[in-house]
């Protein structure tokens, strides 16, 4: 018995990648998949059919069950058609997990406008688009999963303000989403995955391993800790009826582990009996609010965790261990 056996599932962006490892392990685990791809450049230009159907492949030579769809989430009429397949094909929609995304990097004062879009509406319009038909019949059928990948870049990535604001606006839909859907049986979640993908193959630090080395990253990536199928297990586990219980949350994946980001939280307040006069609050806003403030967090927060003194660590057996933050909220 598979941890899966049963349910169905649409993969956006599921052609390569993060997204073709989550489509093949969810249909090892025993989903029916649809693997949805229009297959573009990273820039979102041209398209064909083949990643999609690939991967589709793959996973019937395995014993699998997946059709292709070669549609454009960025499309709200094709967003609904590729949930409508899963629903024709198998009677009812259980997991969404929407991967599908372009880069167009430019730093802001050089960002065009569709530059801007472009990119918008893949990974936020995109999530919107999907979820949006698939809450209709999750709601209906009372449960339902549905994942997305947000990014570290999400936390400030300064060459990518398109791409950070739309991974920081999936997290902000993950949010409104969880609240609205839990009282149907519907979990909503996020991951910051990390992995040596296309993406990563076409930056300058890409470019610069494929020049030293004559392998680009996501060639020298396969069974390691940068491998892009790392991501899969997490999504499989939250795809699950086991993880019911787990709703507006958000996970870093990396490596060969994964971390549990806190929810917003305040940390500093101050306050008046009166409204406040701008000279007062220049005067004190130094000492109180803007003690010490510090610049939005690198996007290598992850390798700090790693970087924790062993004493932190918590030994689960197996090769296997488990850090909890001392600053976690009761």
């Amino acid at each position: 018995m598979g941890m899966l056996d049963g349910k169905t599932a649409l993969v956006t962006g599921a052609g390569r990648g993060i997204g073709r490892g989550i489509a093949i392990a969810l249909a090892s685990a025993g989903a029916k998949v649809v693997v949805n791809d229009l297959g573009v450049s990273l820039s979102g230009e041209g398209k064909e059919n083949t990643p999609a159907q690939t991967v589709v492949d793959e996973i019937v030579k395995y014993g699998g069950t997946a059709k292709a769809n070669y549609g454009s989430v960025a499309d709200f009429g094709q967003a609904a058609q590729m949930v409508q397949q899963v629903i024709d094909a198998w009677g009812r929609i259980d997991i969404v997990v929407h991967v599908a995304g372009i880069l167009r990097d430019r730093m802001i004062f050089n960002m065009t406008e569709d530059e801007w879009d472009a990119v918008i509406n893949v990974h936020l319009k995109g999530m919107f688009n999907v979820v949006r038909a698939a809450s209709v019949s999750m709601r209906e059928q009372r449960g339902g999963r549905i994942i997305s990948m947000s990014s570290v870049s999400a936390l400030g990535a300064p060459g990518q303000p398109n791409y950070a604001a739309a991974k920081a606006g999936i997290i902000g839909l993950t949010w409104s989403t969880a609240n609205a859907m839990a009282k149907y049986g519907v979990t909503v979640n996020a991951i910051m995955p990390s992995g040596a993908t296309r993406m990563i193959d076409s930056t300058p630090r890409g470019r610069a391993v494929f020049e030293q080395t004559g392998k680009w990253p996501s060639e020298q990536a396969v069974g390691t800790d940068r491998d892009p199928d790392n991501v899969a297990p997490i999504v499989v586990y939250l795809s699950s009826d086991a993880a019911a219980n787990v709703n507006g949350q958000v996970f870093h994946a990396r490596g060969f582990g994964y971390t549990l980001l806190a929810q917003p939280h305040a940390v500093r307040h101050i306050k008046h009996v009166r409204r406040w006069d701008p000279e007062e609050l220049t005067k004190l806003f130094p000492e109180t609010l803007g003690s010490n403030l510090k610049q939005p967090p690198s996007i290598e927060f992850g390798q700090k965790i790693d970087e924790r003194p062993a004493d932190e660590w918590r030994d689960l057996g197996g090769g296997r261990r488990f850090w909890k933050s001392r600053y976690e909220e009761p």
